[in-house]
């Protein structure tokens, strides 16, 4: 299966987050085909002012052909994942969804669980209800979920876990629309994340934070997350969810890549509410419906009427977790050099 998003209109919900904007940069590139139009759908009004400034008034030479057509096909809506009229509103005429709006800070959610039950459960629900009894053409969901909804032990993750079940659910439901996850682990430059704040403690000089000398971590790019974005949307089946095939690293390992020369000390704080040692992105129960579609692992739905018959044996025999296979800090330090630009625009916004 291909997917040309040439002529689509296109709604981003939560599209003034990392992966919002990093998502909507490669959808102006055109790489998948130039979208008629692209809808940044999000509550907040400043981060969308300063998206539509950074987006429309770049400057940066290699850049241009991206920030022209920002101009033209880019729009930005107010409204929240949670108002079902807004919702409903923002869709009309739209033919492709990303869902990325979400409460995604760990201890947060656990402050406030009933939030992230509104914005990451009901707000899900609120797009597949909006399509279902609007008649609205909407041919293609892809919803963004995270390794903590593998096994969840926290409250985002089980909120994200039960999300990705009402996307799964809806294929049953609503045939005429394919609805597709996309898990992923920690993204290296994204808001919240730990290279981040390993980065302005280095640039300051000051203790390293690690909450336990034990703790993994996934890692990958923000680029990388938009392939898998794509990757389910170009080979993914109704209610397969795509899991990258990416490393995987001891945080205290992160930190020594992260000093370089320098010599700083490491602190360990403790496990923070809700925080896993380790992140599993495929369980035990999963594996035997999950197939390889080439670097990603497809997750097969919990249903069994959204399976297809004859798929070769399952692509793994355990979990999928990040307790194996750990970089080196040498490797780590590659795997940050690669990531620099990422995480120096990331810094600089």
């Amino acid at each position: 299966m291909s997917k040309d998003l040439t002529g689509k209109r296109i709604l981003v919900t939560g599209g003034t987050g990392s992966l919002g904007k990093t998502l909507v940069r490669r959808l102006l590139s055109g790489e998948m085909g130039l979208p008629d139009r692209i809808t940044v759908f999000s509550r907040d009004e400043a981060k969308q002012h300063f998206m539509r400034l950074e987006f429309q008034h770049r400057s940066v030479a290699t850049d241009d052909v991206i920030y022209h057509k920002a101009e033209d096909i880019l729009d930005f809506r107010i409204g929240d994942v949670r108002d079902r009229g807004a919702v409903t509103a923002a869709l009309k005429g739209i033919e492709v969804v990303f869902h990325a709006a979400a409460l995604k800070q760990v201890p947060s959610c656990e402050y406030f669980p009933f939030e992230a039950v509104q914005t990451n459960i009901y707000g899900a629900q609120n797009v597949v209800t909006a399509i279902k009894e609007n008649g609205l053409p909407v041919t293609d969901v892809v919803g963004i979920s995270t390794d903590k909804a593998c096994k969840p032990i926290n409250v985002m993750g089980m909120t994200k876990a039960l999300q990705e079940r009402v996307f799964v659910e809806a294929n049953r439901e609503y045939p005429d629309t394919r609805f597709l996850c996309v898990r992923y682990g920690n993204v290296i430059a994204s808001r919240g994340s730990i290279v981040p704040l390993f980065a302005e403690q280095v640039r300051s000089e000051r203790p390293l934070t690690v909450t336990l000398p034990e703790m993994t971590r996934f890692l990958l790019s923000l680029d990388r997350a938009v392939d898998t974005v794509f990757a389910v949307l170009i080979d993914g089946r109704a209610g397969e969810t795509f899991v990258p095939k990416v490393p995987a690293a001891k945080i205290v390992d992160l930190a020594k890549a992260m000093m370089g020369e320098k010599e700083l000390p490491i602190v360990f704080t403790g496990i923070r509410p809700g925080e896993k040692i380790h992140e599993i992105m495929v369980s035990e129960e999963e594996c035997f419906r999950t197939r390889e579609a080439g670097e990603y692992y497809a997750i097969q739905p919990v249903l069994p009427e959204l399976r297809k018959d004859g798929d070769a044996e399952p692509a793994l025999t355990g979990e999928y977790s990040s307790k194996d296979a750990n970089l080196s800090v040498e490797q780590l330090k590659t795997l940050l050099a690669d990531s620099s630009g990422e995480i120096s625009r990331f810094l600089s916004e």
